[in-house]
């Protein structure tokens, strides 16, 4: 549901249109009404709102007035402008600040459900453009915290990860687990574990010396994770795989 704000100094046109226009239908929760424009901004301040429908002439503080400071505060809130003043000046300035719609009062069932489905239309395909280029931020960045973690693996950890990338570490822990479905301490765990299999496979190395390059300090440690991991000890896997060859 889109959050709907509805600013109209009439009581009857704000309450009209909350509660007997079948907003949820359409996509829409209407979230607060104000009676003027200092009031509506006060409530943006403070909560989330994604679409404005404005009376233009209001106390205080005008709907241009209003939606000049979203704009100039680089607000995403759609704005949709509601007036009974068939005025091109307006209409004019409504375009100069970005406002999507101006409606005429009093406003037709049909045009404000025409009009909503294409908002929520346009709404759908922003979020839907910004929830992929948040997935490719994030995939690049776990790209960069997997090359960190080859790189240094003897070292590697989630702090010292954290700070490369510029996020905390449980911010990280939770994109990372969303974006590889693993956690960071299992991911890290498993390129130890594949790599000690190489060193045991293709190098004459001693369990304390895969080890120590794994960044276990203590070799029974290593030999206990391995164990835990593959069922048996790095030496009777290193073992193993000689007979086989």
């Amino acid at each position: 549901m889109y959050r709907l704000l509805i600013v109209d100094d009439e009581y009857e046109i704000r309450n009209g249109l909350k509660n007997y226009f079948p907003w949820e239908t359409l996509g829409f929760q209407v979230v607060q009404d104000c009676s003027n424009g200092k009031e509506a901004l006060q409530y943006i301040d403070n909560n989330p709102v994604d679409v404005l429908l404005c009376d233009i002439k209001l106390p205080f503080m005008s709907g241009i007035e209003v939606a000049q400071t979203l704009y100039e505060q680089k607000s995403p809130i759609t704005v949709l402008f509601l007036s009974g003043y068939r005025d091109f000046e307006y209409a004019r300035q409504a375009i100069k600040y970005n406002v999507k719609h101006y409606l005429v009062k009093p406003t037709k069932y049909d045009e404000l459900v025409n009009i909503f489905t294409e908002v929520k239309k346009d709404l759908d395909k922003v979020y839907r453009e910004k929830a992929e280029n948040d997935f490719a931020y994030y995939d690049d960045l776990v790209i960069k915290v997997k090359r960190y973690i080859n790189d240094q693996l003897d070292i590697a950890n989630l702090n010292e990860a954290s700070h490369i990338v510029g996020l905390t570490p449980n911010y990280l822990s939770k994109i990372f687990k969303d974006i590889t479905g693993i956690n960071f301490s299992h991911y890290l765990l498993d390129v130890k574990m594949q790599k000690s299999k190489e060193y045991l496979m293709s190098t004459q190395l001693k369990t304390y010396e895969i080890s120590d390059k794994l960044g276990y300090g203590n070799p029974k440690n290593f030999t206990r994770t391995f164990k835990k991991h593959f069922g048996m000890s790095p030496r009777e896997f290193r073992n193993k795989k000689q007979l086989r060859s």
